[in-house]
């Protein structure tokens, strides 16, 4: 009985032992980098039969170009960037998206898009007088921002004045007009022809970008509202492009400094 029990007992011991080393090896395992290695590997014009890359993207540089360089529409001036409280090319930008984001939103929301508010340091390039292309656009708009619907109150349209006149930039504006007083004061705020009302909601264009503060528009930050179009600015005005025969510049005065 003496040695059947110490038997028991080891077999209790060697089950318990097999039962921890099972745990110990199920358990996970953390890895950390403890080093990064790299070295500096040369591309020639032909490395080890292998051909060159310039030769091995060709075909792509080619079809890409094609797209770029394919003649959408004329424009009959050059639109440019320069200006004082408003710009050509501002001010086309501005006309254009709210065109475009318009019927995206009336379908989504049954609204009508108000105010167009873009940032001037967002334009990269002008559009030169004669055949325009794809690629004119990507040299305008290279970034792959969106349009985005913000819901204001009246209020916020005033905070959007005063912010231009502080900021003293051409920044694109489409929709709305007013009148910069001698002591600098804003007045005589139109929205689509209409005197602006603190109370009711309106609804501004803009990029996601923007929308979410960026280039100090923090005051889109306190909309009531947001619908994102996913519709990218630089496809908007590609397919204002294709829409068109001869680019369309609308040289109405937005804002008057008395």
């Amino acid at each position: 009985m003496v040695k059947l029990k110490n038997y028991n007992d080891r077999m209790k011991l060697f089950v318990l032992l097999l039962t921890f080393i099972t745990l110990i090896s199920c358990s996970s395992h953390h890895y950390y980098t403890t080093k990064i290695e790299g070295k500096k590997i040369s591309i020639s014009e032909n490395q080890n039969g292998i051909p060159s890359i310039e030769n091995y993207i060709k075909p792509y540089k080619e079809t890409i170009d094609k797209d770029l360089n394919e003649v959408l529409a004329y424009c009959p001036e050059n639109i440019e960037k320069t200006g004082v409280w408003q710009t050509n090319m501002g001010c086309f930008l501005a006309d254009i998206t709210l065109e475009k984001s318009n019927p995206i939103f009336q379908q989504r929301e049954q609204k009508n898009i108000d105010v167009c508010l873009l940032n001037h340091g967002g334009i990269r390039t002008i559009i030169p007088k004669g055949n325009v292309t794809a690629r004119n656009a990507y040299e305008v708009m290279p970034f792959e921002n969106s349009a985005v619907v913000i819901g204001f109150k009246g209020a916020q349209l005033l905070e959007i004045a005063n912010f231009i006149v502080t900021e003293k930039k051409p920044h694109p504006l489409a929709g709305m007009t007013f009148t910069i007083s001698k002591d600098n004061q804003v007045k005589n705020i139109l929205i689509q022809g209409k005197p602006l009302e603190l109370e009711k909601v309106y609804h501004v264009v803009t990029s996601d970008y923007l929308s979410n503060g960026g280039d100090n528009m923090i005051f889109f930050k306190k909309g009531v509202s947001r619908c994102d179009t996913n519709y990218k600015l630089r496809n908007i005005i590609i397919d204002y492009f294709k829409d068109v025969d001869t680019i369309r510049i609308n040289k109405d005065v937005r804002i008057i400094q008395e």
